[in-house]
Protein backbone atom coordinates (compact mmCIF):
# COMPACT_ATOMS: atom_id res chain seq x y z
CA UNK A 1 0.00 0.00 0.00
CA UNK A 2 1.24 3.33 -0.82
CA UNK A 3 1.99 5.91 2.19
CA UNK A 4 -0.98 8.58 2.28
CA UNK A 5 0.88 11.72 2.97
CA UNK A 6 -1.10 14.69 4.99
CA UNK A 7 1.20 15.43 7.56
CA UNK A 8 3.66 18.42 7.80
CA UNK A 9 6.37 15.75 9.52
CA UNK A 10 5.48 13.35 6.84
CA UNK A 11 6.38 16.04 3.81
CA UNK A 12 9.43 17.27 5.66
CA UNK A 13 10.39 13.39 5.78
CA UNK A 14 10.25 13.16 2.36
CA UNK A 15 12.22 16.26 1.14
CA UNK A 16 14.66 15.45 3.50
CA UNK A 17 15.19 11.50 1.67
CA UNK A 18 15.55 12.96 -1.56
CA UNK A 19 18.41 14.76 -3.27
CA UNK A 20 16.84 14.58 -7.28
CA UNK A 21 13.41 15.13 -8.20
CA UNK A 22 11.64 15.10 -11.26
CA UNK A 23 8.24 16.18 -12.09
CA UNK A 24 5.99 15.56 -15.14
CA UNK A 25 4.11 18.70 -15.97
CA UNK A 26 0.28 18.41 -17.48
CA UNK A 27 -1.37 17.37 -14.39
CA UNK A 28 1.02 17.86 -12.27
CA UNK A 29 2.16 21.51 -12.34
CA UNK A 30 -0.17 22.67 -14.32
CA UNK A 31 -3.44 22.26 -16.50
CA UNK A 32 -3.24 23.48 -20.09
CA UNK A 33 -2.30 27.35 -19.42
CA UNK A 34 -3.35 26.96 -15.87
CA UNK A 35 -1.21 26.43 -12.91
CA UNK A 36 -1.78 24.05 -10.34
CA UNK A 37 -2.18 25.85 -6.60
CA UNK A 38 1.34 25.88 -4.97
CA UNK A 39 3.34 24.49 -7.66
CA UNK A 40 5.59 27.24 -7.81
CA UNK A 41 5.97 27.83 -4.42
CA UNK A 42 6.80 23.84 -3.65
CA UNK A 43 9.27 24.42 -7.07
CA UNK A 44 11.28 27.02 -5.28
CA UNK A 45 11.09 25.66 -1.89
CA UNK A 46 13.01 22.33 -3.06
CA UNK A 47 15.04 24.88 -5.03
CA UNK A 48 16.00 26.54 -2.03
CA UNK A 49 16.86 23.30 0.10
CA UNK A 50 19.58 22.43 -2.63
CA UNK A 51 17.22 19.92 -4.47
CA UNK A 52 18.12 18.70 -8.44
CA UNK A 53 15.02 19.57 -10.37
CA UNK A 54 13.99 18.46 -13.19
CA UNK A 55 11.14 18.01 -15.67
CA UNK A 56 10.13 14.95 -17.59
CA UNK A 57 7.11 15.15 -20.09
CA UNK A 58 5.92 12.84 -22.52
CA UNK A 59 4.88 15.98 -24.71
CA UNK A 60 5.80 16.04 -27.67
CA UNK A 61 4.00 18.81 -29.08
CA UNK A 62 6.80 21.11 -28.25
CA UNK A 63 10.62 21.42 -28.54
CA UNK A 64 12.16 21.54 -25.14
CA UNK A 65 13.51 25.33 -26.25
CA UNK A 66 9.93 25.99 -26.95
CA UNK A 67 8.57 24.21 -23.66
CA UNK A 68 11.08 26.48 -22.43
CA UNK A 69 8.77 29.36 -23.34
CA UNK A 70 5.51 28.06 -21.71
CA UNK A 71 7.63 27.39 -17.99
CA UNK A 72 8.33 31.43 -18.91
CA UNK A 73 4.87 32.80 -19.43
CA UNK A 74 3.68 30.62 -16.49
CA UNK A 75 6.39 31.76 -14.03
CA UNK A 76 8.14 28.75 -13.68
CA UNK A 77 11.44 28.67 -13.38
CA UNK A 78 13.52 26.25 -15.62
CA UNK A 79 15.98 25.70 -18.05
CA UNK A 80 16.28 24.08 -21.01
CA UNK A 81 18.96 21.55 -19.60
CA UNK A 82 16.15 20.71 -16.71
CA UNK A 83 13.59 19.73 -19.43
CA UNK A 84 13.54 16.37 -21.44
CA UNK A 85 10.65 15.87 -23.84
CA UNK A 86 9.67 12.75 -25.63
CA UNK A 87 10.44 14.70 -28.74
CA UNK A 88 14.20 15.55 -27.60
CA UNK A 89 14.37 11.62 -26.25
CA UNK A 90 13.27 10.52 -29.64
CA UNK A 91 15.41 12.72 -31.69
CA UNK A 92 18.23 10.78 -29.19
CA UNK A 93 17.41 7.57 -30.00
CA UNK A 94 17.29 7.77 -33.57
CA UNK A 95 20.99 9.67 -34.05
CA UNK A 96 22.34 8.43 -30.84
CA UNK A 97 20.63 5.27 -30.55
CA UNK A 98 19.62 3.54 -34.17
CA UNK A 99 22.87 5.45 -35.63
CA UNK A 100 20.67 6.61 -38.62
CA UNK A 101 23.02 7.58 -41.05
CA UNK A 102 23.10 11.01 -42.59
CA UNK A 103 21.60 10.00 -45.95
CA UNK A 104 18.48 8.53 -44.22
CA UNK A 105 15.54 10.23 -43.46
CA UNK A 106 12.28 9.88 -40.60
CA UNK A 107 9.00 10.25 -41.95
CA UNK A 108 6.91 12.09 -39.13
CA UNK A 109 3.44 12.12 -37.50
CA UNK A 110 3.69 14.74 -35.16
CA UNK A 111 4.12 18.71 -35.01
CA UNK A 112 6.70 21.20 -35.09
CA UNK A 113 8.58 20.36 -31.65
CA UNK A 114 9.32 16.86 -33.10
CA UNK A 115 10.84 18.37 -36.38
CA UNK A 116 13.22 20.95 -34.46
CA UNK A 117 14.50 18.47 -31.78
CA UNK A 118 15.19 16.44 -34.78
CA UNK A 119 17.15 19.26 -36.82
CA UNK A 120 18.86 19.86 -33.28
CA UNK A 121 20.50 16.21 -33.65
CA UNK A 122 20.90 16.61 -37.69
CA UNK A 123 18.27 14.14 -38.61
CA UNK A 124 16.62 14.48 -42.07
CA UNK A 125 12.89 14.20 -41.73
CA UNK A 126 10.00 14.79 -44.73
CA UNK A 127 6.30 14.90 -43.14
CA UNK A 128 5.13 16.52 -39.95
CA UNK A 129 3.75 19.78 -40.85
CA UNK A 130 4.28 19.96 -44.10
CA UNK A 131 1.26 21.69 -46.19
CA UNK A 132 1.35 18.58 -48.92
CA UNK A 133 0.51 16.01 -45.77
CA UNK A 134 -1.54 18.70 -43.79
CA UNK A 135 -4.34 18.12 -45.86
CA UNK A 136 -8.03 17.29 -46.23
CA UNK A 137 -7.49 16.06 -49.96
CA UNK A 138 -8.32 12.32 -50.82
CA UNK A 139 -5.43 10.18 -50.83
CA UNK A 140 -3.88 8.78 -54.44
CA UNK A 141 -1.63 5.95 -53.76
CA UNK A 142 -1.41 5.54 -57.71
CA UNK A 143 0.09 9.17 -56.94
CA UNK A 144 2.76 8.17 -54.01
CA UNK A 145 6.12 8.39 -54.72
CA UNK A 146 7.96 6.28 -52.54
CA UNK A 147 10.98 7.27 -50.72
CA UNK A 148 13.04 4.76 -50.60
CA UNK A 149 15.98 6.92 -47.83
CA UNK A 150 12.66 6.46 -45.32
CA UNK A 151 13.93 4.21 -42.80
CA UNK A 152 11.91 5.50 -40.10
CA UNK A 153 8.27 6.45 -39.51
CA UNK A 154 8.19 8.66 -35.71
CA UNK A 155 4.34 9.16 -34.34
CA UNK A 156 3.63 12.01 -31.99
CA UNK A 157 0.42 13.72 -30.94
CA UNK A 158 -0.61 15.35 -34.21
CA UNK A 159 -3.55 17.74 -33.66
CA UNK A 160 -3.95 17.43 -37.91
CA UNK A 161 -3.35 14.11 -38.42
CA UNK A 162 -5.19 13.12 -41.61
CA UNK A 163 -5.66 9.56 -43.69
CA UNK A 164 -3.06 11.25 -45.92
CA UNK A 165 0.06 11.03 -43.35
CA UNK A 166 -1.39 7.43 -41.89
CA UNK A 167 -1.27 6.04 -45.24
CA UNK A 168 1.89 7.28 -45.95
CA UNK A 169 3.72 6.36 -42.65
CA UNK A 170 1.84 2.78 -43.11
CA UNK A 171 3.73 2.73 -47.23
CA UNK A 172 7.08 3.22 -45.71
CA UNK A 173 6.64 0.98 -42.88
CA UNK A 174 4.85 -2.16 -44.92
CA UNK A 175 7.41 -1.05 -48.39
CA UNK A 176 10.64 0.20 -46.79
CA UNK A 177 12.80 -2.89 -45.60
CA UNK A 178 13.80 -2.47 -42.17
CA UNK A 179 11.77 0.44 -41.95
CA UNK A 180 11.69 1.38 -37.90
CA UNK A 181 8.43 1.99 -36.22
CA UNK A 182 8.62 4.54 -33.56
CA UNK A 183 6.57 6.17 -31.46
CA UNK A 184 7.37 9.48 -29.43
CA UNK A 185 4.62 7.75 -26.05
CA UNK A 186 1.54 6.08 -25.71
CA UNK A 187 -0.37 7.93 -23.72
CA UNK A 188 -3.88 6.94 -24.98
CA UNK A 189 -5.06 10.91 -22.98
CA UNK A 190 -4.01 13.58 -22.51
CA UNK A 191 -5.35 16.10 -19.63
CA UNK A 192 -6.23 19.20 -21.50
CA UNK A 193 -6.92 23.01 -19.19
CA UNK A 194 -11.23 21.46 -20.06
CA UNK A 195 -10.67 17.62 -19.89
CA UNK A 196 -8.92 14.85 -21.31
CA UNK A 197 -8.51 14.26 -25.22
CA UNK A 198 -6.69 11.62 -27.16
CA UNK A 199 -3.04 11.31 -26.61
CA UNK A 200 -0.18 10.10 -28.69
CA UNK A 201 -1.04 6.45 -28.52
CA UNK A 202 -4.13 7.04 -30.15
CA UNK A 203 -2.59 9.03 -33.31
CA UNK A 204 -0.48 5.47 -33.80
CA UNK A 205 -3.28 3.43 -32.97
CA UNK A 206 -4.61 2.40 -36.10
CA UNK A 207 -0.85 2.15 -37.95
CA UNK A 208 -0.53 -0.57 -34.81
CA UNK A 209 -3.92 -1.99 -36.36
CA UNK A 210 -3.11 -2.15 -39.94
CA UNK A 211 0.33 -2.92 -39.44
CA UNK A 212 -0.18 -5.87 -36.58
CA UNK A 213 2.81 -4.58 -34.90
CA UNK A 214 3.82 -2.86 -32.04
CA UNK A 215 6.15 0.06 -32.10
CA UNK A 216 9.24 1.07 -30.31
CA UNK A 217 8.08 3.39 -27.49
CA UNK A 218 10.57 5.86 -26.68
CA UNK A 219 8.84 8.66 -23.89
CA UNK A 220 7.82 7.36 -20.09
CA UNK A 221 7.60 4.43 -19.34
CA UNK A 222 10.34 2.85 -21.40
CA UNK A 223 13.89 2.85 -19.75
CA UNK A 224 14.78 4.91 -23.02
CA UNK A 225 13.94 8.08 -21.47
CA UNK A 226 16.02 7.56 -18.69
CA UNK A 227 18.94 6.64 -20.16
CA UNK A 228 18.13 9.36 -22.03
CA UNK A 229 18.20 11.60 -19.10
CA UNK A 230 21.50 9.70 -17.51
CA UNK A 231 23.54 10.62 -19.98
CA UNK A 232 23.21 14.11 -19.32
CA UNK A 233 22.55 14.23 -15.35
CA UNK A 234 24.51 12.10 -12.70
CA UNK A 235 22.29 10.98 -9.86
CA UNK A 236 22.09 8.38 -7.60
CA UNK A 237 18.32 6.66 -8.04
CA UNK A 238 18.17 5.92 -4.57
CA UNK A 239 18.25 9.32 -3.75
CA UNK A 240 15.74 10.65 -6.87
CA UNK A 241 11.63 10.44 -6.43
CA UNK A 242 9.74 10.80 -9.79
CA UNK A 243 6.50 12.92 -9.54
CA UNK A 244 3.25 12.48 -11.63
CA UNK A 245 -0.26 11.97 -11.86
CA UNK A 246 -0.48 8.88 -14.28
CA UNK A 247 0.23 5.49 -13.08
CA UNK A 248 0.47 3.54 -16.38
CA UNK A 249 3.54 6.54 -17.54
CA UNK A 250 4.98 8.56 -14.61
CA UNK A 251 4.50 5.32 -11.65
CA UNK A 252 5.53 2.72 -13.64
CA UNK A 253 8.48 5.04 -15.25
CA UNK A 254 10.05 5.80 -11.88
CA UNK A 255 9.65 1.89 -11.11
CA UNK A 256 11.20 0.97 -14.18
CA UNK A 257 14.25 3.09 -13.49
CA UNK A 258 14.32 2.09 -9.42
CA UNK A 259 13.32 5.33 -8.82
CA UNK A 260 11.08 6.48 -5.43
CA UNK A 261 7.63 7.30 -6.77
CA UNK A 262 4.95 10.32 -5.73
CA UNK A 263 1.17 10.24 -7.21
CA UNK A 264 -0.49 13.07 -7.17
CA UNK A 265 -4.26 13.22 -7.84
CA UNK A 266 -4.77 16.54 -9.93
CA UNK A 267 -4.31 15.04 -12.95
CA UNK A 268 -5.76 11.62 -14.91
CA UNK A 269 -5.30 9.06 -11.72
CA UNK A 270 -8.21 9.21 -9.16
CA UNK A 271 -8.05 7.96 -5.51
CA UNK A 272 -9.99 4.86 -6.37
CA UNK A 273 -8.21 3.73 -8.99
CA UNK A 274 -5.55 2.83 -6.29
CA UNK A 275 -7.64 1.72 -3.64
CA UNK A 276 -11.01 0.58 -5.17
CA UNK A 277 -11.80 -2.91 -5.80
CA UNK A 278 -10.05 -2.51 -9.42
CA UNK A 279 -6.75 -1.12 -8.18
CA UNK A 280 -4.51 -0.67 -10.62
CA UNK A 281 -1.41 -3.34 -9.73
CA UNK A 282 0.93 -0.11 -10.34
CA UNK A 283 1.05 1.23 -6.62
CA UNK A 284 3.31 4.43 -5.95
CA UNK A 285 5.36 4.49 -3.13
CA UNK A 286 3.35 7.76 -1.71
CA UNK A 287 0.40 9.83 -2.38
CA UNK A 288 -0.94 13.42 -2.24
CA UNK A 289 -3.89 15.31 -2.84
CA UNK A 290 -1.39 18.22 -4.96
CA UNK A 291 1.82 19.11 -5.37
CA UNK A 292 1.03 22.09 -3.87
CA UNK A 293 0.73 19.99 -0.43
CA UNK A 294 4.54 20.37 0.13
CA UNK A 295 4.31 23.96 0.55
CA UNK A 296 4.05 23.29 4.27
CA UNK A 297 7.64 22.29 4.78
CA UNK A 298 8.59 25.75 3.75
CA UNK A 299 5.93 27.06 6.73
CA UNK A 300 3.41 28.10 4.20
Amino acid sequence: MPAHLTTRPEYSLLVDRYDTWMFDCDGVLWHGDRLIEGAVEVLDMLRKRGKRILFVTNNASKSRKSYKTKFDNLGVEASVDEIYGSAYASAVYISSVMKLPKDKKVYVIGMAGIEEELKEEGVSFIGGTDPADCTLELFSLSSFSLDPDVQAVLCGLDLSVNYTKLSKAFQYLSRNPGCQFLVTNEDSTFPSADGLLPGAGSISAPLRFALEKDPISIGKPAKTMLDCIQAKVKFDPDRTIMVGDRLNTDILFGQVGGLATLLVLTGITSKQDITGPNASPIVPDYVTQSIGDLRVVGGQ
